[in-house]
């Protein structure tokens, strides 16, 4: 038999953390995941934009799974002990800073602040970032409760860069002019 998408166990407002400890829906524990798998469904929609290439649809993925993983560290309870989770750790981060490194290079100096968009992807690519920022004050937030790696703060934090990066590498790569902030006209 199939298993049911539906548990109707949540129709009162509470959920069950990885271990089955049961809490709010409205907890810190649960808007710090739910962050990372909006910004896991956003990066989803960024792969799929046509001016992804093969490169670029790879790192995606790769950053997908690794979101996932954080999902799941964000999503145990305290004293889980059940499967063993993946680990973020400092090459990960490392290669992030790789790939912004890379794309950096040949990119404009900026001499001011950008605003957002000029291509669907281009827009897209600042969706994830600030869904990104989102996702990293919720796990900081958490983090005041409950102890967090701090390796998955340092991953979300140079993800945000690297979509600012990849924002800026795309409209270089489409020739695009970037609008800059010009404040108070």
């Amino acid at each position: 038999m199939a298993l049911k998408i539906y548990t109707k166990t949540g129709d009162k407002g509470k959920t069950s953390l990885l271990g089955g400890e049961k809490i709010a829906k409205s907890d810190t524990q649960i808007e710090a995941y739910g962050n990372v798998d909006e910004l896991n469904a956003f990066v989803g929609l960024l792969q799929n934009q046509s001016e992804i290439t093969s490169s670029k649809e790879n790192q995606l993925i790769w950053i997908q799974e690794n979101l996932f993983s954080i999902g799941s560290l964000l999503a145990c309870s305290t004293d889980f002990k059940g499967i063993r989770l993946p680990e973020i750790s400092i090459t990960h981060i490392r290669k992030l800073e790789t790939w912004i490194d890379k794309y950096e290079e040949n990119l404009p100096e900026l001499n001011s602040f950008i605003l957002p968009g000029g291509h669907p992807t281009v827009s897209t690519c600042h969706i994830c970032r600030t869904v990104c920022r989102r996702a990293e004050r919720s796990i900081i937030k958490l983090s005041i409760h409950k102890e967090i790696d701090e390796n998955i703060t340092s991953f979300i934090n140079r993800l945000s860069d690297y979509f600012f990066i990849l924002a800026r590498k795309i409209s270089n790569d489409l020739n695009l002019d970037e609008t800059p902030w010009i404040g108070n006209k």
